[in-house]
């Protein structure tokens, strides 16, 4: 079948302006100072450390080097609690670090680990607690927090899709011991390539610092054995500009969200979430939940019929990250365990959610849904 329509991707890249990027990297040039900790890498930190109502904040060079080094910062061994709903890289930093993964059931009222259930879950050699703000929608983090000083747990946050979230003017990311963000291309603030931890005080983000620069603490020491993650100038100086535009892609964003519920609103068998109150959302995902005996087609089967069209949704998080290779031997990987995180795994769709979508693509997108 031949395609005349353009492609309307599942995400979109926010860009800086490109001459405005130009002119910030004839300074580089100049400086021929291009990595280690240069003026744009210490200028975004501030920026970025303001802009997100966080003490502290120090940049990586993607979104998974901050988890693993997380985890070392805070010495985390044995057993984590976690989610299966998530990307890999979740459970990746984990077992990169020698940490059993145990698996706990989510709650389908955010995708977020469920907190009821986290206890069961709990043995001697649990040690931390890392639950995700999945689509960036909250985890209970008031519950989470209850357990993990009950048990006296560590809790790691992978708030990749969290960027600028806040409950009642409190941002997310100051929740637990350690946050980690993601500036992948494809999430609604990027650098290209990035990441970042936030950090909660003065001790901790020279620790991490230190870790992310091989261990060193001056020209002749070495005091962990850390690792090379550090975010070179080039990217800080892009993640700068778009620090400047990032408001207006996350209206944008909220337009097209705004749209998709009038929409879908009263189409049987199509289920999402509305935004939560006292949140401030960044809609940086528009999951919906296929009844396929309600909606007339499986989640499969509409996710090829646009594909077909040239219209990219992304079944995301499908399959569960306990049923890749590595974990679906673990005790914990079973259906049984995670009821709720396999029956939205084979129902999720995510919808085309970016600052670049035009009415018509809009359109597009609904016109699957009203035949």
């Amino acid at each position: 079948m031949e395609i005349n329509e353009k492609q309307i991707t599942v995400t979109s890249p926010l860009l800086p302006d490109l001459g405005e990027l130009n002119n910030l990297l004839k300074e580089i040039w100049t400086a021929k100072w291009i990595t280690n900790n240069g003026s744009f890498h210490r200028r975004l930190e501030k920026e970025l450390a303001s802009y997100l109502k966080v003490p502290y904040l120090s940049l990586f060079t993607n979104g998974t080097l901050p988890l693993i080094t997380a985890l070392q910062a805070l010495r985390i061994t044995g057993e984590v609690i976690t989610t299966p709903y998530s990307f890999v890289a979740t459970t990746h930093s984990l077992w990169w670090n020698g940490i059993k993964p145990v698996f706990v059931d989510i709650d389908p009222s955010n995708c977020g680990i469920d907190p009821n259930k986290i206890e069961a879950a709990i043995t001697p050699k649990t040690t931390a607690i890392m639950p995700v703000h999945c689509y960036g929608k909250p985890c209970d983090t008031k519950a989470i927090q209850e357990i993990a000083d009950k048990y006296g747990l560590k809790v790691i946050y992978d708030a990749a899709h969290a960027f600028g979230v806040e409950v009642d003017g409190e941002s997310i990311l100051n929740a637990g011991d350690i946050s980690t963000l993601s500036f992948h291309a494809t999430k609604v603030y990027n650098t290209i390539e990035g990441g970042a931890m936030v950090i909660r005080d003065e001790q901790t983000k020279k620790r991490i610092d230190y870790l992310k620069n091989f261990g060193f603490a001056g020209e002749t020491t070495v005091v962990a054995p850390g690792i090379n993650s550090k975010m070179d100038e080039v990217r800080a100086a892009y993640g700068i500009l778009n620090l400047k535009q990032v408001d207006a892609a996350i209206s944008a964003r909220r337009k097209v969200a705004n749209r998709y519920r009038e929409s879908l609103r009263d189409v049987v068998g199509i289920t999402f979430f509305d935004d939560m109150p006292g949140v401030r959302h960044n809609y940086s995902y528009f999951p919906i939940f296929i009844d396929a005996e309600k909606f007339g087609r499986t989640r499969d089967q509409l996710y090829q019929e646009m594909k077909d069209a040239n219209v990219l949704g992304r079944r995301y998080f499908y399959p569960l990250i306990s049923e890749f290779s590595t974990y679906r031997g673990l005790p914990s990987a079973t259906r049984e365990n995670l009821p709720e995180a396999y029956k939205i795994a084979d129902s999720v769709l995510c919808l085309p959610m970016h600052h670049d979508l035009s009415e018509g693509d809009v359109d597009r997108v609904l016109n699957f849904f009203h035949k």
